[in-house]
């Protein structure tokens, strides 16, 4: 038998990752917080493997409906079995194919308040059958394991996928996140509907972002666009569409190198992070509370970040401490965080020059 928060289960023939409880952690609090502002919680676990999300948000979350979908049939004694310690009315169990399950949901206009996709590879395949389940209001978790494609590797890949253009840069791993929260953003504006960012994480393998459903459009282009990277001062501007013909570095002049479109707006929600944050804080999850807080630093800060290696490579100096860096520029009128993605890099609207120059001056001292 297996553990995780309140959850006991048998993991079978089922995949199972333990290194990734993290981020069911993170889907719990989020759950929880909308079931205690809305009042109910009826979720669609349409990848369900051997059911620890399911009975995670049941037993954690107090959700008082869970549909456990898993395609592979293989897996659905193990899924029965481990589910059965619920009472019968909050649960069901299915081996349909997961598009088939959003629309049904769509015809018989049974919508969910969180819809979880978490499967291999892309998940644009399921992106806007997805948002065919999801109440307006809903929350929709979605997973990426396909970094490749989402770091410039496959940029044919990319394009095929995501109907955009990503280029290799020392933060890719951000523009993966981006990436998504984009298709998510411009297959919702497609139907009339947007969504808001709730969080979004990378976890070092793969990349989850968790959105709620709005019944308008968010999509503008300011906050969907493109990313400029100038390989000779090593700064990154966002480009708006109006502006792709005078993409130029504001430091150089010279052309940037773009990716995207890409989501360039905030990549979580400051007063939910918040929310959770409480309750993390009251079920005494410390570790949790340590990510949630760093997120809710960098929620609001540029689509980027430079890692300390850049900086120290590019100035040709010996680094000092993120801390000191994050103090100074903001000692210097800047705004400047740490970042989830990358734990060696800062967040900051200051340019890598400037950031330079401010590691420069710890030497000085």
């Amino acid at each position: 038998m297996t553990i995780e928060g309140k959850a006991t289960f048998n993991v079978g023939s089922a995949f199972y990752n333990p290194n990734a409880a993290i981020v069911r952690d993170l889907a719990v609090l989020a759950a929880a917080v909308y079931r205690r502002d809305r009042g109910q919680l009826r979720v669609l676990d349409a990848m369900a493997g051997c059911g620890v999300r399911s009975l995670r948000y049941v037993l954690e979350s107090q959700a008082d409906f869970v549909w456990a979908n898993d395609s592979n049939s293989d897996i659905q004694t193990v899924l029965r079995e481990n589910l059965a310690v619920l009472k019968p009315e909050q649960y069901q169990v299915s081996d349909r194919d997961a598009i088939r399950v959003f629309f049904e949901c769509y015809n018989c206009q049974d919508y969910f308040d969180l819809v979880d996709v978490d499967g291999f590879g892309s998940p644009v395949p399921f992106v806007s059958a997805s948002l065919s389940a999801c109440a307006i209001g809903g929350l929709i978790y979605l997973t990426s394991t396909d970094g490749r494609t989402v770091t410039g590797r496959a940029p044919e890949n990319c394009v095929a996928d995501y109907g955009a253009y990503a280029r290799i840069h020392p933060a890719a791993h951000e523009q993966g996140l981006r990436l998504i929260l984009g298709t998510v953003q411009q297959q919702a504006a497609a139907r009339g509907m947007g969504v808001k960012p709730v969080f979004s994480y990378f976890t070092g393998q793969t990349y989850r972002v968790m959105v709620r459903l709005v019944s308008s459009i968010e999509l503008t282009e300011q906050n969907y666009g493109f990313l400029g990277f100038c390989h000779e001062c090593g700064t990154y501007q966002p480009v708006e569409w109006r502006k792709l013909g005078r993409a130029q570095c504001r430091n150089e002049g010279r052309s940037l190198v773009l990716s995207g479109a890409m989501w360039l707006g905030n990549l979580h929600d400051r007063h939910q992070i918040a929310r959770m944050i409480e309750l993390a804080n009251a079920w005494n999850w410390s570790s949790q509370v340590r990510l949630l807080e760093l997120m809710q630093a960098e929620a609001e800060m540029p689509p980027y970040f430079y890692t300390l290696g850049e900086i120290g490579r590019r100035g040709k100096l010996d680094i000092p401490k993120s801390s000191y860096l994050i103090q100074t520029l903001q000692n210097w009128g800047y705004r400047a965080s740490l970042s989830h993605v990358e734990r060696e890099a800062i967040k900051t609207d200051a340019d890598l020059p400037t950031c330079i120059r401010a590691a420069k001056s710890f030497a000085i001292e």
